[in-house]
């Protein structure tokens, strides 16, 4: 049964929670209102990436990011998925480094539509893109690891749906990402997260008692940092409190003006570990949950498929003993096997999308998990069942041996879809899997060398922790430009789990990096000692001589011998033309002033709906939101540059308050703002607050009402 909605033109079914509705609609409302050139430009981006519509390199089109947090979707959901790209984008679901799926090619309009059909399944955009907390990762054998101490999933969703719609985190300076490996090996890669979690246990009074290793401020991009170490054992229930108090901070204190600087990583590096700690500390009494106990079977039991199996031949012995050896592996749980499925550039067709989701069905449980490298596992199939698995993929094409190994490249889509993309990715990674596969087939079996390419230096590919990382850039040769890559080397996870940023070595045009790889494999095979890895290879040589890898790949950076080719980027016929920021929606600048107070108001009916559900802390939140919305919309109004919050707070006591501009509050706006922190979010401060945040707007209006007239 479902239920239609007069002036919407959406139909939403029943199956949609009353949240994901409001969602849809007031989507559905914001796209008309900026189509009617009633909302500006920039206010309409930042809304709609928060609901996972992101604007595509092509005109008119959007990339909707479908959030499955720490990357878990059943065949049904899939189908769901398929189903939506066949009718509203291109037929290609494309698997991310962070364990979502995008579609492309969507119409605007349209995507209230995509999202409604995928909240029937179970499956939200809300805070897939934007200056949020993004997708929360997982190991991916997370519940099947022989080695985990626990199973992190349970843990992993109750931090998704406790800051999904949050107030804390729905506006901050820059995106926020987290992640939970399942041992010290840290395969969720936590040093390079804004929080990364580590599952510990120790025995407490003859009892396990569980929690995790905590690593905050860690991240990649332009400037890659290592996460510091915040705990060497917070307990389980303090994971969430830890993580609100954490993004509080984050939230008042990140900077907000400079983009490149806006990520916690930065904030960190400035205040320093011991003082960021203490912040943090300072938010525990205002926060919603003291201790929040997680619901360990949260999730429940996976559907497993039913009846025997008749071990059958495989279609091609060889290729299936390498499968078995690079791809399939025993789960904890003794009799079942985890399998991994190789998806070239995570893209899969619709069509096959359909037909392995029914493989699944036949031989796998309902929880799959897609991997940080653009891969399926699939979980419970029996040892039997294996090689009728293996004929099934192998026949859509699915059966390809070498995951997570040398031959498993990641990429992002680049300037396929991507508005910052600079140099084909995906053009060169399918060329530099053809060399290996033909080239270096032995190295089917090396998972120590990762590949991992980026269209540009943002990574998304995560090319700062490849052990051989590409990203996009140009080079100028005189008057014209051609399509280059950054080359890094070293990057990676270490034996020991530590991780390693990759160092920059030499920039090479596109077209030459099948040749730098070559170069660079070929003296790894004749220069490196017996059973040595590479990046110790890559350290041992460095250290003797600095300068070895430049010298190495040097001839590949001369100039003088390029020839037309080089101006075609992969993938392209025609010439290269750098492009970076490209097919946005145009909108008209409407008065900055005015929808920045209509946002304050907006703001501060959401806290009274948070007051009248009893979400104390979540009013209390949303009324300080409003205080620091109303504040910028007058500072903006004066021509005062707005950066953090607290920056926004101490210019608005300053410019208005003190000059006697505003009456409000008597004596300091920070210290009558800032109260939120200093008390319990009980029903009777919740409420006094709010009154403040009411009688500040009115003010607000009444200033801007003022300065319209004169």
């Amino acid at each position: 049964m479902s239920t239609d909605l007069k002036n919407t033109g959406l139909e939403l079914s029943e199956k949609i929670s009353s949240a994901a509705k409001e969602d849809i609609l007031e989507l559905n409302g914001k796209i008309s209102a900026f189509r009617n050139l009633q909302i500006d430009e920039e206010k309409f981006r930042a809304f709609r990436l928060a609901r996972g519509v992101y604007g595509q390199r092509q005109q008119g089109v959007q990339m909707v990011r479908i959030k499955l947090p720490f990357g878990k979707v059943s065949p049904d959901q899939l189908i769901r998925i398929a189903d939506i790209s066949d009718k509203y984008a291109s037929g290609n679901l494309h698997l991310t480094t962070r364990q979502d799926i995008q579609i492309h090619y969507v119409k605007l309009d349209d995507a209230p539509k995509v999202w409604a059909a995928l909240e029937e399944v179970g499956v939200t955009l809300r805070e897939a893109c934007g200056n949020t907390v993004r997708n929360i990762t997982a190991s991916p054998v997370a519940g099947i690891d022989p080695n985990e101490p626990f199973d992190v999933s349970p843990y992993a969703y109750e931090q998704f749906r406790y800051f999904l719609r949050n107030p804390i985190c729905q506006e901050m300076g820059r995106k926020f990402k987290m992640s939970f490996s399942s041992g010290e090996g840290d395969d969720a890669f936590g040093f390079m997260h804004d929080l990364g979690f580590i599952p510990k246990v120790k025995i407490e009074d003859g009892k396990e008692v569980r929690g995790f290793k905590v690593f905050v401020g860690g991240g990649l991009g332009a400037q890659a940092f290592h996460a510091h170490l915040a705990s060497e054992f917070l307990p389980e229930d303090q994971v969430i409190p830890f993580t609100e108090a954490v993004i509080r901070v984050f939230d008042r204190f990140g900077e907000r003006a400079k983009r490149n600087k806006a990520r916690l990583k930065f904030l960190l590096n400035k205040t320093g570990i011991e003082e960021f700690l203490k912040l943090v500390e300072q938010e525990r009494l205002a926060i919603k949950s003291k201790s929040y106990v997680t619901d360990r079977d949260v999730l429940g039991e996976p559907v497993l498929p039913e009846g025997s199996f008749a071990e059958e031949a495989p279609v091609d012995a060889d290729k299936f003993e390498t499968f078995l050896k690079t791809n399939v592996f025993e789960q904890k749980q003794k009799g079942f096997y985890g399998v991994y499925v190789k998806v070239h550039l995570g893209d899969m067709s619709t069509d096959t999308a359909r037909k392995f989701a029914a493989v699944i069905k036949k031989y796998a449980a309902d929880d799959v998990r897609i991997t940080v490298n653009q891969d399926y596992l699939l979980r419970f199939v029996k040892k039997e069942a294996l090689a009728s698995l293996f004929n099934e993929l192998n026949a859509l094409g699915l059966a390809e041996p070498g995951y997570d190994s040398i031959m498993d490249i990641t990429a992002c889509p680049g300037t396929d879809t991507c508005n910052l993309g600079i140099s084909s990715s995906t053009g060169v990674s399918t060329e530099l899997e053809r060399i290996l596969k033909e080239e270096y087939p032995q190295l089917v079996y090396n998972k120590d060398i990762k590949i991992k390419i980026s269209g540009c230096m943002n990574a998304c590919g995560q090319h700062t922790i490849g052990n051989i990382g590409f990203h996009g850039m140009s080079i100028k040769n005189g008057p014209y430009v051609l399509p280059a890559m950054q080359l890094l080397l070293g990057g990676g996870l270490e034996p020991d789990g530590s991780g390693s940023i990759a160092d920059k070595v030499i920039k090479v045009p596109s077209k030459r990096c099948p040749e730098a790889l070559r170069y660079i494999l070929n003296d790894y095979q004749e220069n490196s000692k017996e059973g040595e890895r590479f990046n110790d290879y890559y350290r041992r040589q460095k250290e003797a001589d600095k300068m070895y890898f430049y010298r190495l790949l040097k001839p590949l950076a001369d100039l003088s011998s390029i020839t037309d080719l080089d101006y075609i980027d992969w993938g392209h016929t025609e010439k290269y033309v750098k492009e970076v920021g490209v097919g946005e929606c145009a909108g008209a600048m409407v008065d900055l002033v005015g929808t920045l107070i209509n946002e304050t108001k907006e703001k501060l009916q959401i806290a009274e709906r948070f007051l009248e559900r009893e979400t104390y802390a979540d009013a209390i939140y949303q009324s300080y939101t409003t205080f620091v919305s109303g504040a910028k919309a007058l500072l903006t109004s004066e021509g005062v540059s707005c950066n953090t919050q607290m920056g926004i707070i101490n210019d608005f006591n300053e410019q208005f308050v003190e000059k006697g501009n505003f009456f409000v509050f008597e004596g300091d706006f920070a210290k009558q703002v800032l109260k939120m922190k200093e008390h319990e979010p009980s029903k009777a401060f919740a409420e006094q607050y709010l009154k403040e945040a009411q009688d500040f707007v009115k003010q607000v209006i009444a200033v801007r009402e003022k300065q319209l007239v004169k």
